[in-house]
């Protein structure tokens, strides 16, 4: 048996994949699968540690990025794109694997149509409200949709999608008890506690807000921040000085990158989320813990902003549009949401009736299954 993967190189398309293949490797022991392999093709490894962990090797596939406006980068796009298509035909008919999973973004289009043109079984996950270009695309000729959000099956055909919700790691499904969250970060029991997440590559919308608002949070709140790589040396820089005068300081802890025992601790310890529109809303959905999502504003087919209404609809969440975002309307907010109790317990409430737990399972169990019939 043999399965790829595929996908964009971002977080939010990788950490669904090693989700799903977390399951599909349980699956292959508890069933005792003989000769299993499993592949990841993209045009970048995103996390190789990650990789070999879960058993997936990587195949490397040159992939361009279309824009949706005119660019010269188009041009060279196309080239990536044909090049990389011709290699990723090559590589899947040399591997010839049993079904092919794919997870959206363009990383994954040469791997996809190379799977088309093998007349390889191929199945789809899609994360957001409103469907990518390649996924729109693959959903006409895929065996099987999987979708996040319920209004993307209306993007599908109807004999082929159903609602799974999102896969999540094993490792951040669940938060880690209060008592030993509060331990790993040092934090004071009696404070609530504001876990800001911008997404791994970090959000300087929300940082320069946080910053802006970190004199009068630190009074009331603890806050663990994830800044981003890219810019933890400056948020942090600038939170020293804001902070200086401050006898609350040591509230203030900034992370570069919460690694996935740091996120299951964060999540155990969180009063209350801040966050982007990603796939991170179901993490906190998981988590069973009220939030206030910042859609990006410039996503391809607004789908962030989408994203981010169709999960407030349940009460599980606030929104705060990037043009309302200041210190004061998120300051207040947060103190909204805390202090009064009953808006808090029917947003946590909300949060965990909108999780759906089985969702890599039911996906690996779908893939085991095709590659197993295929194989026939």
């Amino acid at each position: 048996m043999k399965i790829v993967f595929t996908g964009g190189g971002t977080g939010g398309h990788f950490y669904p994949i090693i989700a799903v293949a977390q399951k599909v490797n349980q699956i292959i022991d508890k069933d005792k699968i003989l000769g299993a392999k499993l592949y990841y093709f993209s045009d970048s490894p995103y996390d190789k540690e990650m990789l070999l962990e879960n058993g997936l090797s990587y195949e490397e596939v040159k992939a361009g990025k279309l824009r949706t406006y005119f660019s010269f980068k188009n041009f060279i796009g196309i080239f990536k794109m044909f090049f990389g298509t011709i290699n990723a035909i090559y590589k899947i008919f040399s591997i010839y694997p049993d079904v092919v999973f794919g997870k959206g973004g363009y990383g994954s289009f040469p791997a996809i149509l190379a799977a088309r043109i093998l007349r390889i079984p191929v199945v789809i996950h899609e994360s957001d409200s409103v469907p990518g270009r390649v996924n729109k695309w693959a959903g006409h000729f895929a065996k099987r949709v999987a979708v996040s959000f319920k209004e993307a099956a209306d993007y599908f055909p109807k004999k082929t999608v159903a609602w799974t919700g999102h896969p999540i790691r094993t490792e951040i499904e669940h938060s880690a008890p209060r008592n030993e969250a509060l331990q790993y970060f040092k934090l004071e029991s009696d404070l609530p506690v504001v876990l800001i997440l911008g997404g791994s590559q970090g959000a300087e919308l929300i940082n320069n807000t946080v910053l802006d608002a970190l004199p009068r949070l630190v009074k009331n709140f603890q806050i663990i921040h994830q800044t981003g790589v890219n810019n933890f040396k400056s948020v942090n820089g600038q939170a020293k000085v804001i902070l200086a005068p401050s006898p609350e300081k040591s509230r203030y802890l900034p992370f570069a990158f919460l690694n996935p025992l740091a996120m299951k601790m964060a999540a155990g310890v969180a009063t209350i989320i801040v966050s982007r529109a990603g796939s991170t809303i179901f993490e906190i959905a998981s988590w069973g813990v009220p939030s206030i999502i910042v859609p990006i504003t410039t996503t391809n087919g607004d789908h962030q902003r989408k994203n981010a209404f169709s999960y407030a609809h349940t009460g599980a969440c606030n929104v705060i549009e990037e043009m309302n975002m200041t210190a004061n309307i998120l300051s207040s907010e947060i103190e909204r949401i805390v202090n009064d109790k009953n808006v808090w317990n029917k947003m946590a409430q909300s949060a965990k009736a909108y999780n759906k737990p089985d969702a890599a399972y039911k996906i690996a169990r779908e893939l085991v299954d095709m590659a197993l019939s295929h194989e026939k």
